[in-house]
């Protein structure tokens, strides 16, 4: 797989680590709420790996411990660590107004507002304080800018784009 086609995919997750012995498995979600990250059905194991089903057990913060279906020891889950979980974009719900899956802003062109392309959208990150979009800069270095419509007015994926404010610095 790969280009376009993983457009289709949406990473909710990464696998942790083992969890006991029984098979129990510790994943770092990336949905609003961790729990939901077994609602949109079996989840694939990389962009290339089999489909399982997750049955969660607990959570916390961003971390749940679940079990995949078929997997019945700390061996067999030990191999899938650092394995990213995807599901397909069709089975997730449409974002609210003004809500983006993250996963569609990146490649976005990064314009000032002139028109001019300064970068791309490499990656949305939050560390506590809210997302921030990284932008890979046409010079080849990487600024970081808050996803707030102060600093970025316009949001036009039909586009392919998103906007800067003006005086919105990329250094």
């Amino acid at each position: 797989m790969g280009g376009e086609a993983d457009r289709d995919w949406v990473c909710l997750g990464v696998v942790r680590a083992a969890v006991g012995v029984r098979g129990d498995v510790r994943i770092g979600t990336y949905t609003a709420e961790a729990r939901a990250i077994s609602d949109y059905g079996p989840l694939r194991v990389g962009l290339d790996g089999p489909d399982l089903r997750l049955r969660v057990v607990r959570s916390q913060g961003d971390v749940v411990v679940g079990r995949f279906e078929g997997f019945a020891d700390r061996t067999e889950v030990e191999r899938l660590k650092g394995k990213l979980l995807y599901v397909l974009r069709s089975r997730l719900p449409a974002p609210d107004e003004d809500s983006y899956y993250h996963h569609d802003l990146v490649g976005l062109a990064v314009q000032d507002e002139t028109g001019a392309t300064v970068g791309r959208v490499r990656a949305v990150h939050n560390f506590g304080a809210g997302d921030l979009v990284e932008v890979a800069r046409s010079d080849g270095d990487n600024a970081m800018v808050p996803f707030t419509r102060a600093a970025i007015p316009v949001v036009d994926l039909a586009g392919g784009r998103i906007v800067l404010a003006p005086g919105t610095d990329l250094a």
